[in-house]
């Protein structure tokens, strides 16, 4: 397994990321997590669309939570577009934040295996977390907008993921 020391930081401190890291062409890799109800969700969740696989530390924090709300509402408005918010939040604390939030079917756990993570790349030696981070891919695989936050605890930039969604459409 490929590790990348300072491959991000959590408040402030230096983070190992593992996985290769993805660039734009590449192949979407598959993976392997659990959604709220306990079944199991891949990359074929949601076939022939652009789908935004969005990487986050937990759901349940401030920056996490807006995240997902934002990109859940504008990616819901973009027909052939569909979301998946990944993180190792269990699927029975994801259950509860999609109560809350009203928004259904766009999250998903990786804490089993950390299959997203090692595969895309965002999966944090020292913490068990997903750092965040967006990907864009298209109706044929085909990885077509990649963002590596910096920093776990910091903002994505949404427009940038949105314009590379619309550029697939």
């Amino acid at each position: 397994m490929n590790e990348r020391p300072g491959g991000t930081t959590f408040q402030g401190r230096p983070m190992t990321l593992l996985g290769e890291t993805l660039n734009v062409g590449d192949r979407a890799p598959d993976f392997t997590a659990v959604d709220p109800d306990m079944g199991t969700v891949g990359l074929s969740w949601a076939p022939e669309t652009v789908r935004v696989l969005c990487s986050v530390p937990s759901v349940d924090t401030p920056v996490c939570d807006r995240q997902t709300r934002v990109l859940g509402s504008e990616i819901a408005a973009l027909p052939g577009a569909e979301l998946l918010t990944l993180s190792v939040d269990l699927p029975f604390a994801q259950r509860r934040w999609c109560g809350a939030s009203g928004l259904e079917g766009i999250i998903a756990s990786d804490h089993r295996e950390l299959s997203f993570g090692r595969a895309y790349g965002v999966a944090v030696k020292e913490l068990r977390l997903l750092s965040r981070a967006l990907f864009v891919v298209d109706a044929e695989d085909t990885v077509r907008h990649v963002q590596y936050v910096a920093a776990s605890d910091g903002p994505a930039d949404h427009e940038a993921v949105l314009k590379a969604v619309r550029d697939c459409l």
